[in-house]
């Protein structure tokens, strides 16, 4: 204020002029520190829009340290409420891409009580839209349910299960020998269908399907749906078809190489995956029991053709504790 001197300020405060100046620097620096995370908060926000502030957190930290901020959890949000940063929740609209009202045979879930111990045991597929101004697009995606990692995707026009067979393949490509995991969808006709299912059957793959609560047994694959359209702008009108499919790419890498899991003390999928270790007998029992013990059965449980009477719908993602 004009007239007002640091001496008088300080006299009326009973406050010594040195811890005035020490208070204003330590203001000034906790400023420049605000400023600097807004920044790398903006910078990862280019990238990943709808990235929330805990993940946001752990994956500045770094950056963060170099620099000689020390910024903790409360005083983080903190600042990006007061910057305008922190996320509303949002909602879309979610038409149905799963008929489950088919005369296809349909199988048992494996893995309600399946405790997950390494990547490649569990994968997991569902189906989901994109909106174009030239038309309706559709994305099908498998996820390794241990490390989050999407092995397989495809990006079409068609709802048939060609789509989720080409997803099928690339992930098939990239499965190490020896390795046999069990798929586990919903009961919709993509992944019902004979095709598909001797496909799977073909390499060794269970087949593993909802029974009743369609959403929650397959929760982890309706949350990626969710992620991938939440945090990465995937739920938007694209113009053209080829927009949303460069859109889908970069969401799928970013998703893998830069998005930290709570679920996997805060690392990235890709890198988890990558330590995929093909679980196998000990040698010794392999050579007591013979060719038998490296066999591999199948796992089926086929039930008999029936209508299914509940409907899963693709993009009300259930989200499992730690995602």
């Amino acid at each position: 204020m004009a007239g007002v001197t640091v001496q008088r300020l300080c006299q009326k405060l009973e406050m010594a002029r040195q811890n005035y100046y020490a208070r204003r620097k330590l203001r000034q620096a906790r400023t420049v520190d605000e400023e600097l995370l807004v920044a790398l908060v903006r910078q990862e926000r280019s990238l990943q829009p709808r990235l929330g502030g805990r993940k946001l957190q752990v994956l500045l930290e770094a950056e963060l340290t170099q620099a000689g901020v020390r910024i903790g959890r409360d005083r983080f949000f903190e600042v990006l409420r007061k910057a305008g940063l922190l996320l509303e929740p949002k909602r879309s609209e979610t038409p149905r891409t799963t008929q489950s009202y088919h005369l296809l045979p349909v199988f048992i879930n494996l893995i309600k009580v399946l405790p997950m111990s390494h990547p490649n045991q569990v994968w997991v597929g569902d189906l989901t839209y994109l909106r174009t101004e030239e038309g309706f697009m559709f994305l099908a995606l498998l996820t390794d349910k241990m490390s989050r990692h999407i092995v397989g995707y495809h990006y079409g026009d068609s709802l048939e299960s060609i789509g989720c067979q080409h997803a099928l393949r690339m992930a098939l490509k990239q499965l190490p020998p020896g390795m046999h995991p069990i798929h586990h969808s919903d009961r919709g006709s993509q992944y019902c269908c004979h095709e598909y299912v001797a496909l799977a059957l073909s390499r060794g793959l269970s087949m593993s399907m909802t029974e009743v609560d369609h959403c929650a047994e397959n929760a982890l694959a309706e949350r990626m749906n969710g992620i991938l359209k939440g945090e990465y702008g995937l739920d938007q009108r694209f113009k053209t078809k080829a927009q949303s499919r460069k859109a889908v790419e970069q969401a799928i890498h970013l998703y893998g190489t830069r998005r930290p899991h709570t679920a996997l003390d805060n690392e990235f999928p890709a890198v988890v995956h990558a330590r995929t270790i093909p679980p196998g007998p000990p040698l010794r029992d392999a050579l007591r029991l013979g060719p038998q013990a490296l066999r591999h059965e199948p796992r089926t449980g086929v039930h008999s053709p029936a209508h299914v009477g509940a409907t899963p719908v693709a993009d009300h993602p259930v989200e499992p504790f730690g995602i």
